[in-house]
């Protein structure tokens, strides 16, 4: 007897999550990222790291969440965390970003574990990353510049990456820096028998100038392909809108499971993994409710507090998927110390791309992790919402009726009789209507139907006496 073995089958998400795993920094060795400008200008390393954060309102939870989610982005972007510090200001130091006493303990913090980089939570000014860095003698980034790296390293479609790298190139042109004679090195000659010929002769401009000038002329390119990309991304928006298709979008926070609600709403296989972004690019499903209506339904990229603004900008045509949807699915990660203050970052955002006109259904995901006190202040907080655990498969039913309620309904009832040889019409009202009750007669099929305008328009001549 002949046994036959079979490969398992996987899907496309699972396939990603392996060669990304396979791809994951490893100690001792950096990532660098795309230099264009060609010169000794430092670049993100991220090894060993030390958390720095200013506390300037709020809750000691509020802070220790906010330095809790800058150590997952950074394990996320393939670092370790050594150890994190928060200081107490009004504000921030217009100088090095923390006070003069906290720089000394964190240049001690920083030798005594042997840090390589130092991590703020907040955008620094150029001057604030300089004056940092000359004083605690590490690498210094802050929390604007981590995403960015993330971005860069999840980033796969050609859409995603030229927005990642438009986003990168707005952030790096204000704060160029070189070292040494790098500052001041010119191209040209100084004029005189000893310049370098026709063309060559005048002041020159520094190297910085031509990194700079070389930088605004890859972000004007890098403008008008994604341009182009939105483009065919309003064109295929334009097809299913003409069609009649409803669009749901699914919203949230970043790692409140978006991923995994689409696949089990759709079977889509797309990437599921516990880390920060790990959805970047768009992905679009068709599927039904259980009513016969056929939607599409997309996942897009997750926010986070004081998400970047070259990021959202970067990112605009991406989100505007969201703005242009039918329905907002927002989901929750039930079981994070602060669900409340998700939502409010997630419908900031939205309130940016013009989204936050939509209507919104709220979903409470993982409710298999989350604790019992904590599903109670929910529900009493949001009582209109649906609770769900897209792991477990708890409340995925109730999602399911509660997206076919809130979907847009068509606004035409008719009866129409239509021959045996338009099952295209029959399939269109299937499509983008909704089928109330069917007859089959002699002369034809007989169907009381609800269809948008544009449809109902068309079967006009197909009314039944």
């Amino acid at each position: 007897m002949r046994t036959e073995v079979f490969e398992p089958d996987v899907t496309t998400g699972e396939l990603e999550l392996e060669e990304r795993h396979s791809l994951r920094r490893v100690a001792g060795l950096s990532t660098e990222l795309t230099d264009v400008t060609e010169v000794e200008y430092r670049q993100l390393r991220l090894e060993r790291v030390v958390l720095v954060g200013v506390w300037t309102g709020g809750s000691v939870q509020d802070a220790d969440n906010s330095l809790t989610e800058l150590a997952a982005l950074a394990e996320t972007a393939g670092s370790e965390v050594l150890e994190g510090l928060i200081q107490r200001r009004s504000q921030p130091d217009s100088a090095t970003f923390i006070g003069r006493g906290k720089v000394d303990e964190l240049r001690d913090v920083v030798i005594a574990t042997g840090a390589d980089t130092v991590i703020c939570d907040g955008e620094l000014s150029p001057s604030q990353l300089r004056k940092l860095e000359e004083q605690v003698k590490v690498k210094v980034v802050d929390r604007t510049m981590l995403i960015l790296d993330i971005f860069a390293q999840h980033a796969k479609s050609k859409e995603g990456k030229a927005q990642v790298e438009l986003a990168q190139l707005q952030y790096l042109l204000p704060r160029l820096r070189g070292w040494g004679e790098s500052l001041s090195r010119q191209g040209g000659g100084a004029g005189g028998s000893g310049g370098g010929g026709v063309g060559t002769r005048g002041p020159g401009e520094t190297k910085i100038e031509t990194d700079r000038r070389r930088i605004n002329t890859r972000i004007s390119k890098l403008k008008r392909e994604i341009k182009a990309l939105r483009t065919v991304r309003q064109t295929k928006r334009a097809k299913r809108t003409n069609s009649g298709v409803p669009a749901v979008a699914i919203a949230g926070y970043t790692n409140a499971g978006k991923s995994s609600l689409l696949n089990r709403l759709t079977s889509a296989g797309v990437l599921v993994e516990d880390a920060l972004f790990a959805t970047l690019d768009p992905t679009t499903r068709r599927t039904a409710a259980e009513d016969g209506r056929v939607f599409t339904i997309s996942d897009t990229v997750g926010f986070v507090r004081h998400l970047p603004h070259h990021i959202v900008e970067a990112f605009r045509s991406t989100l505007e998927e969201v703005a242009y949807s039918d329905l907002i699915v927002h989901v929750v990660d039930g079981a994070h110390p602060d669900p409340e203050g998700q939502v409010s970052a997630v419908r900031e955002v939205l309130g940016e791309v013009g989204a936050d006109r939509i209507p919104e259904l709220l979903v409470v995901n993982k409710m298999d992790a989350a604790d019992e006190e904590t599903v109670l202040r929910l529900k009493r907080a949001w009582p209109d919402a649906v609770f769900v655990s897209a792991r477990s498969g708890l409340g995925i039913e109730e999602l399911h009726a509660a997206i076919a309620q809130r979907l847009p309904r068509p606004a035409v009832d008719m009866r129409v009789l239509l021959p045996y040889d338009r099952g295209d019409l029959v399939a269109r009202i299937h499509r983008g209507g909704q089928v109330l009750d069917t007859r089959h007669t002699e002369q034809g099929t007989e169907l009381k139907v609800r269809v948008g305008q544009q449809l109902a328009a068309e079967l006009e001549n197909f009314r039944a006496p």
